[in-house]
């Protein structure tokens, strides 16, 4: 089924912006994106997901193993255990759907039934956390899963392995994804404990311009009349895109962070009362995947700027009296901290 593209997306340019961050460095921990429906979240997802390069995986197996990766790193079920030579196909990046209402079995996998009724077999059928495994989970309303799959994608996210313990099965597999979740803030209030996961954070609307939403509406309807035309007007855009993402991919590692960088950051989370030090983390991290999609040799104050209220407008303290927004206050921390 064809995807929208990539770079014929209109307006969302922070929402394509956090997207390439993670994609160039899964450590970032993934992206929340709050705000109306119909702005093009789900379609911004799927669309980064089919511009990335195709990758390894290990022919037969259920976690998208990683042929280059020792076999040990994978679980049973995956060709590479047995022994042997195995068969290595060229896969697209998954982008798995985590449904509203998806139950613990079909998240984490179970017992596979069919197997126990008909052979007496205990054999473990994977569920949503296998098929994410290198990929994208993406879980659209996500201020409204139940409290249980919170906590289940929590302890996930940190370790990057799944753990099945039940009905006599005992397996661990790899799951290592990039978490991106959407919803409407009015519907609910997200879980502080899951908020915190999030390394970049947005709020999108809908586009107030006329010409912008003009152009939206007509691109959307170029692309329905004839997908294969659309794709092909845009495929010069995309493939530049993709080499740009690979070779950021490639870099990112080996960018440098001067010092003043993180002195920088320390100082802008210090002054905006952030707990811990996960937003300095993932603030540098974020402006280093920035400076590697610029191109640039090292990551300096830009970079800081460019993605400041990606990484921290969400682990702002919430002052009661406070009805200034949290992309407001951030702004004004720059101001003050490049400001010395």
């Amino acid at each position: 089924m064809p995807v929208f593209p990539f770079t014929a997306i209109v307006a969302q340019d922070e929402l394509k912006l956090a997207l390439q961050l993670v994609a160039i460095d899964p450590s970032l921990g993934g992206v929340l994106v709050l705000g109306d429906r119909g702005t093009g979240k789900s379609t911004a997802v799927r669309a980064l997901a089919t511009m990335l390069p195709s990758m390894n995986a290990t022919r037969g197996c259920p976690y998208n193993c990683d042929p280059g990766s020792a076999p040990g790193g994978c679980a049973d079920g995956c060709p590479r255990q047995a022994g042997g030579d195995t068969v290595v196909d060229r896969v697209p990046v998954p982008v798995v759907d985590l449904p509203l209402g998806a139950t613990e079995d079909r998240v984490v996998g179970a017992l596979d039934l069919e197997a126990a009724l008909s052979r007496g077999e205990r054999v473990f059928s994977p569920g949503l956390l296998a098929r994410a495994n290198r990929g994208f989970l993406y879980i659209d309303e996500v201020n409204l899963l139940p409290d249980h799959l919170v906590d289940l994608l929590l302890d996930v996210a940190a370790s990057g392995e799944n753990v099945v313990e039940r009905e006599g099965v005992s397996i661990r597999h790899p799951a290592r994804f990039v978490l991106i979740g959407s919803g409407n803030p009015e519907e609910g209030e997200l879980r502080p404990q899951l908020l915190d996961r999030f390394g970049l954070a947005l709020e999108i609307t809908t586009p107030k311009e006329i010409p912008v939403r003009v152009e939206v509406v007509k691109r959307r309807m170029a692309f329905d009349r004839d997908p294969a035309a659309f794709l092909a007007e845009h495929a010069a855009s995309e493939a530049a895109a993709t080499r740009r993402l690979v070779d950021a991919r490639v870099r990112v590692r080996e960018l440098a962070v001067p010092d003043r960088v993180i002195e920088r950051a320390a100082t802008l989370c210090a002054s905006l009362g952030t707990d811990g030090l996960r937003g300095e983390l993932t603030l540098i991290r974020a402006a280093r995947a920035a400076a590697s999609l610029d191109g640039s040799s090292e990551t300096n104050e830009r970079h800081l700027v460019k993605v400041a209220a990606l990484a921290l407008r969400h682990r702002l303290r919430r002052e009661p009296l406070d009805e200034v927004g949290s992309t407001v206050r951030v702004d004004k921390a720059l101001e003050e901290v490049f400001a010395a």
